[in-house]
């Protein structure tokens, strides 16, 4: 991976909605609903999955079944297209790749200009991540809400817990 990709949770600064906070290296961040990060995660996990299936199938087919290229190719094709297509749209780009030359899975991801390859496990992890972080905007928001109504809490004060539990998070 070529620059971190960070996401926490947050709220919406104008809607005070439940929100995670996507940060990509040097190209800035984008604010994203807890639904778009759960989708990304979902994909991230069934690419890992696919990547891995995929390298599988092309083994299988040139040493059990000795196919060439070109019926291995067209297998896999099919097999792809006949994958579901996910109705939540993710925040990222997300591919299952099989590297033909290494035999190896892999899962490229890309937003914008930007672009990275993990291997399944590390497209693993990043999907848990960010669960956790669209997880936490749900029960900050909540909580945040419930501190509001607090007589003896101001917003500050309210800012202040969060930028602690933030801190914690680090």
């Amino acid at each position: 991976m070529t620059d971190a990709i960070w996401i926490r949770s947050t709220v919406h600064p104008e809607t005070r909605k439940a929100a995670c906070l996507l940060s990509w290296g040097s190209a800035g961040s984008a604010l994203l609903t807890p639904e778009a990060t759960l989708a990304t995660a979902r994909d991230l996990t069934a690419a890992a999955a696919a990547a891995e299936t995929d390298v599988a199938l092309i083994r299988s087919l040139r040493e059990d079944v000795h196919a060439d290229d070109t019926v291995v190719r067209g297998l896999l094709d099919a097999v792809r297209a006949r994958r579901p297509m996910p109705a939540a749209r993710p925040a990222l780009r997300i591919h299952a790749v099989a590297g033909a030359k290494t035999g190896k899975p892999l899962v490229h991801i890309g937003r914008g200009s930007l672009k990275a390859e993990l291997d399944p496990d590390e497209a693993r992890q990043m999907a848990g991540h960010w669960t956790e972080a669209a997880v936490a905007a749900q029960i900050d928001a909540r909580l945040r809400y419930v501190l509001g109504e607090h007589p003896r809490l101001t917003p500050d004060d309210v800012n202040a817990i969060f930028e602690q539990l933030q801190g914690v998070q680090r």
